[in-house]
């Protein structure tokens, strides 16, 4: 069995930055959009969780340990919802209790939930954090394939970035390069099949391919 330094393959003695920076590169590399599998890029994040949660122990070095999530003082909030999952239950964007139906629908976490952003991290680094597999192709603003609508809040919005201003009108914005701006969100993910965005998409590696082999 692999140990966590050799998914995430670096030294036994990285540090913590090494760490994170090895699993972003890890991360991009397993993402199921990107060639990989769920099983590859759930056992990266176990691999980071696992490391991680030593550093916080104290058991690989006198570093601070980082406060638990509900006392951190600064970062967002996200409340998501997967836009595949609409049709199913007869919601549209449109519906003004669209969280509150998705809360009492009994839905998979992946599915529906709530996540934590940390200050200056994007939404899609945060998803992959706790280990989603939202979808994504560039991860530069090029393309919509990260597109998600928000629904309450905000990100961030580059200047260089493909969207048309009649999207960011309507709420639309993209996770790879989105940082959280608010201290709470709701956010629909993998909208990246609206009609309005199909000639913004990159030829897809299928996120319905992101199950376990």
């Amino acid at each position: 069995m692999e140990s966590p330094f050799d998914v995430l393959r670096i030294a036994p003695d990285a540090d913590k930055a090494e760490i994170e920076q090895a699993y972003r590169r890890r991360a991009m590399e397993t993402h199921p959009d990107q060639g990989g599998s769920a099983t590859a890029f759930q056992a990266v994040k176990a691999a980071y969780d696992e490391l991680i949660e030593e550093y916080e122990d104290g058991g690989r070095t006198e570093v601070e340990p980082e406060a638990r999530q509900e006392d951190r003082p600064t970062g967002s909030r996200v409340e998501y919802l997967n836009y595949e999952v609409l049709d199913d239950h007869g919601w549209t964007l449109e519906d003004d209790d669209l969280f509150e139906k998705a809360a009492e629908a009994n839905l998979a976490q992946s599915e529906y939930g709530r996540l934590w952003a940390e200050p200056d991290e994007t939404l899609l680094e945060a998803a992959e954090k706790n280990g989603f597999t939202w979808p994504f192709a560039c991860r530069g603003g090029a393309c919509a394939n990260c597109a998600v609508a928000v629904v309450e809040g905000d990100l961030t919005t580059p200047v260089n970035h493909v969207l048309p201003q009649e999207m960011i009108d309507r709420g639309i914005r993209l996770s790879c390069v989105g940082a959280p701006v608010t201290d709470d969100m709701k956010v629909v993910f993998n909208v990246k099949h609206l009609p309005s965005l199909d000639d913004l998409r990159l030829p897809p590696r299928p996120f319905e391919q992101a199950q376990l082999d």
